[in-house]
């Protein structure tokens, strides 16, 4: 790079240094309430681990049995809370039984369908209805042969019932494994055949932007898919139970598949729940793996629980009276964490959304932030990216004065977009916590806490309690402040994951032989000045070009940057000359015209932004770029595609195919 050159991944916006403080009045009500506050609940966390997740485990969870050990750790397997019993579902819901939260509602769900003008289907179920709709579906899964270390598949829409099926799986021990609803039958098979699991749980359909998802019949393909061998991969299900949802015709095999709302009514409301151990496994969620093979990512029990409600609290700074709005899938890990049982545990309401937000109109999120009086906003950057393609008249149309709180997860969110989403949607007095997580971590570990934490517009900011992140260089060496490497974890915390479903010799190479005694995030990151840390990325998408490394999320912030860019993805291609050269995929906002002289105009923002290496050899102007139903962008599909080869892997995720087409058509 230019000696003139900024660091990579320093726009002029983190060059201005823009602080955001929390407010006097914000703070004063907090659960942390200064930046002096955090810092010593942090010192603590990190010098005396043990003592400090004793208290919390002791103060936050319900215990049937008290631990023995705090932590065995001995690389790359740790156990917490070692001889404790517990039970999730008894935590997030036996527990306010007796408390005037249980007449509170606990989730709030809306379904998708509704025409322009008119209320979506809704319904609320009370902590007192839901702990009975998990009692009857627990022991519905029990007359189904499930017991305690079954596996069980969950392929649902986003419907309450999803959240009821988690907690029936907890209840009894059976370990749940969530598939994404847009995922393929393949996807589902390959799934099925790795956890083993018994039993699928899955709709005749859902609803997505006014079409039916045939979830019903995905699973029958599923069921008959076989191996390069011609084994059946799902050959170990023995049951199906179908919940009624979009009414579409399904096939129903006998002796095989059962009807939810049948099942429900040939069972009693008591279910007691199972003493689980500490570290029993609670969870697979599968995760995509550079070798093309899921990784089934495994969750225990207590340790799990203790992150989920801890972070929930802190850095949502969860109030009796908010009323708290993930937006994610229960099919991800937000969705685990931050839809079900981080809120409950802490006898929160939930909100919980089944379709698109552009559905019926681009205004259906601000319609649901205002008909309910939603306090409490955790969304994505790409969905704050398309509210901003979308027009700031569509908030407008709405009275969005309850939120006092906007989150973010799932990738570095761009200053540009930050910034309009405390504008426009914050009204310039919500804090925003911009969160760094993983599936793996389990829980949120780079975070604001909002009483105490200055923001800075793009940067994750401070690591949560107990948790001590670095960034090293490729000897995993701690580099200088202001300096790109790797970012590690060097002590182990009580919710990350304890392996890889079968397979713990995959789990240690990928996540514990980079950096000797570490966990590898697989993330860039950079420190600033002040210990802040700003996510750039995976590592795979820092890219060579001419002997310089650029992280591709880096050029993406500086082309946002520009007021007539929408959206931006940023991908390398194969070059004789640098080794690997940018291409860049743009949408433009509403009447921008895609002229040459923008394409020129984009490259030196690029170039101001960061340096003249930086600026992308093609510029591609497009209307929409390949995402999945959850907003995630297919990088390899749009790598292929600048590099002028042929599609290759799975596109059944795809939430639309015909963008492929339209891409490969876009003019350089």
């Amino acid at each position: 790079m230019t000696a003139k050159a900024k660091p990579a991944g320093i726009t002029s916006l983190q060059q201005e240094g823009r602080v955001f403080k929390p407010s006097k009045e914000f703070s004063k009500g907090a659960h942390i309430k200064s930046l002096a506050h955090y810092k010593k609940l942090y010192s603590e966390s990190v010098k005396s681990p043990d003592k400090f997740w004793a208290k919390q485990a002791a103060n936050e969870l319900v215990w049937f049995k008290p631990w023995k050990t705090v932590c065995q750790w001995k690389e790359p397997v740790a156990k917490w809370f070692v001889g404790g019993q517990l039970n999730v579902s008894h935590n997030c819901l036996d527990r306010w039984l007796n408390t005037p939260h249980a007449n509170k509602a606990a989730l709030i769900w809306e379904g998708e369908p509704e025409a322009p003008g008119k209320a979506g289907e809704v319904r609320t179920l009370t902590y007192k209805q839901l702990h009975r709709e998990v009692c009857l579906f627990a022991n519905v899964l029990k007359r189904n042969g499930i017991k305690r270390g079954d596996r069980v598949m969950i392929y649902l829409p986003m419907l309450a019932e999803a959240a009821v099926a988690m907690l029936a799986c907890t209840r009894i021990g059976a370990v749940h494994s969530v598939v994404f609803g847009g995922f393929s039958a393949q996807s589902v098979a390959d799934r099925i055949f790795d956890c083993q699991a018994k039993l699928v749980i899955t709709a005749d359909g859902g609803f997505r932007r006014g079409s039916v998802v045939p979830l019903k019949r995905n699973v029958d393909e599923a069921l008959t898919l076989k191996d390069s061998q011609g084994d059946r991969l799902a050959k170990t299900i023995e049951k199906v139970i179908v919940l009624r949802r979009a009414g579409n015709e399904v096939a129903i095999e006998e002796g095989r598949d059962v009807w939810w709302h049948q099942e429900m009514e040939c069972v009693d409301a008591q279910c007691v729940a199972e003493k689980m151990d500490s570290e029993a496994p609670l969870f697979i969620l599968y995760t995509s793996g550079s070798t093309g093979k899921p990784k089934g990512i495994l969750h225990t029990t207590g340790g799990y629980l203790l992150g989920a409600k801890m972070t929930s609290k802190y850095v949502f700074d969860l109030r009796d009276e908010d009323v708290y709005w993930c937006t994610a899938d229960v099919g991800w890990v937000t969705g685990h964490s931050y839809v079900v049982y981080g809120p409950l545990a802490n006898g929160a309401t939930s909100l919980i959304y089944e379709g698109a937000p552009n559905f019926p109109e681009p205004d259906r999120f601000w319609r649901i932030v205002e008909k309910y009086g939603v306090t409490i906003l955790y969304t994505a950057p790409t969905a704050i990216r398309a509210f901003m393609k979308w027009g700031v008249e569509w908030p407008k149309k709405h009275d969005l004065r309850s939120l006092r709180l906007l989150g973010s997860v799932g990738e570095p969110i761009n200053p540009e977009a930050w910034l309009w989403y405390h504008e426009n949607i914050g009204g310039k007095r919500c804090p925003i916590v911009d969160t760094w997580w993983q599936t793996e971590t389990g829980g949120i570990m780079i975070t604001p806490l909002p009483g105490a934490t200055p923001t800075k517009p793009g940067s994750a900011t401070l690591p949560f309690f107990g948790i001590v992140p670095e960034v090293v260089d490729e000897a995993g060496k701690p580099v200088p402040r202001n300096t790109g490497g790797k970012l590690i974890v060097r002590k182990p915390w009580p919710f990350m994951l304890r392996g890889l479903w079968g397979d713990p010799q995959r789990y240690k190479e990928v996540y514990w032989s980079e950096v000797k005694g570490c966990y590898f995030t697989g993330d860039g990151c950079r420190q600033d000045k002040d210990g802040y840390f700003w996510i750039v990325g995976r590592i795979d998408d820092v890219l060579n070009v001419a002997g310089h490394r650029i992280g591709t999320a880096e050029v993406e912030s500086a082309i946002v940057s520009n007021p007539k860019v929408a959206e931006a993805a940023v991908v390398g291609r194969p070059d004789d000359l640098k080794g690997q050269a940018l291409v860049a995929f743009v949408i433009l906002k509403t009447g921008v015209k895609p002229e040459p002289a923008l394409r020129e105009e984009i490259r030196q923002q690029v170039a101001k932004e960061i340096g003249p290496v930086a600026k992308p050899d093609d510029i591609r102007f497009v209307e929409a770029l390949p995402k999945t139903r959850s907003g995630k962008i297919m990088r390899r599909l749009l790598k292929q595609i600048a590099a002028g080869v042929e599609i290759k892997g799975d596109t059944t995720t795809l939430e639309d195919i015909n963008v492929l087409a339209k891409l490969s058509q876009a003019e350089e």
